[in-house]
């Protein structure tokens, strides 16, 4: 079942550039926002980005990063 979401207080200048990216689209300013929407609820959040990265396991590197810079520049 769908739902009704109103959004109050938009500025001007939002509605003007909403109605013209909808209208570059071929789409309605309903049609754009929810797009728009559903992409941005596709990507991970802040939190649960991190959350993937605390929980992967640590590797054991051969070299220390700092052993790598050093290289590096000792070779230019």
């Amino acid at each position: 079942m769908t739902k009704i979401i109103v959004i109050r207080n938009v500025p001007a200048a939002i509605y003007r550039r909403l109605t013209a990216r909808a209208a570059a689209e071929e789409l309605s300013i309903s049609d754009y926002v929810l797009r728009e929407v559903g992409k941005t609820l596709e990507r991970p959040t802040r939190r649960e980005v991190f959350a993937r990265i605390r929980a992967r396991k640590g590797r054991a590197l051969r070299r220390s990063a700092a052993d790598v810079i050093r290289a590096e520049r000792e070779a230019r």
